[in-house]
């Protein structure tokens, strides 16, 4: 496989006669994650921030591990990358990529990063949502988040993107200037796991659908926000999403009580971590 680069300013001036794939590497900054095969951290350049992640591949232990437990592995870079580029032209915000790389033909060891600008300041809408049951927000305020988070997931669905971690920690509230329901701007993130097609499929859709229903229980929505979402969402009448999306509405309900009670076991007190 040939190599694929692409470098902005400042990267494109600051690794200029040099190798990228070996620069990225001495990039230093706070680190998020560092494991064998894959290293994220915030690094600064010029007195800007920026999210860099690393892919040094799997090794194909990893890979058929994922297979045989039916889940697609993440190879590299490319996933966000292509990502990114996807709901850009679909009019989703996003992050913007200022360098990505991937080079090596073998999808056990291949190579590749990303660097991103950092989106500061910000606030995740699970933060940001997280006292809303005991403090309610301006009702305004709520539900133009609300029409927001379901026309970018339509746009994003409609791209042909699916996320595969779409919980409401993965909104991003932009602070600077501060949010009003007349004006405020949500960008997505952490894309690593996304997948593109020319259309995304139903499963995949609705699996998303569930994760964002899931991570938005217990911020205080009523029943009536939940419809709102619907509407939103698919751009139809509410009378044709009720009865034509029947089974999804059945999938939200039991996906969410089954994600529900794996939260927790896992973070009750006392649960085997």
């Amino acid at each position: 496989m040939a190599a694929e680069l692409l470098l902005e300013s400042p990267f494109a001036d600051r690794w200029a006669g040099q190798d990228p794939f070996v620069a990225v590497e001495a990039l230093q900054g706070e680190v998020f994650r560092e494991l064998e095969g894959r290293r994220t951290l915030r690094t600064e350049v010029a007195g800007r921030g920026y999210f860099v992640k690393i892919h040094r591949g799997i090794g194909w232990g990893e890979i058929f591990k994922n297979l045989f437990s039916l889940r697609l592995p993440v190879l590299g870079a490319a996933n966000e990358w292509q990502a990114i580029r996807r709901l850009t032209a679909a009019g989703v915000a996003t992050m913007h990529a200022v360098a990505y790389g991937r080079r090596g033909w073998n999808p056990a060891r291949q190579h590749s990063f990303i660097v991103t600008e950092e989106l500061a300041p910000t606030i995740s809408l699970e933060d940001f949502c997280r006292d809303w049951p005991q403090q309610p927000p301006a009702l305004a305020l709520k539900r133009a988040l609300l029409a927001r988070v379901a026309e970018m997931a339509g746009r994003m669905h409609r791209a042909g993107v699916n996320h595969r971690d779409f919980y409401i920690c993965h909104f991003l509230l932009h602070l600077d200037p501060a949010p009003t329901a007349a004006a405020f701007r949500l960008s997505i993130i952490d894309l690593h796991r996304a997948q593109c097609r020319a259309a995304t499929p139903r499963r995949w859709r609705d699996k998303d659908l569930a994760a964002l229903y899931f991570s938005a229980l217990e911020i205080g929505l009523t029943q009536r926000d939940f419809l709102r979402f619907l509407r939103g969402y698919f751009e139809r009448p509410l009378r044709d999403i009720l009865r034509d999306e029947a089974p999804l509405l059945r999938h939200l309900a039991s996906e969410g009580e089954r994600l529900q009670e794996r939260y927790r076991r896992k973070y009750a007190p006392g649960a085997a971590k």
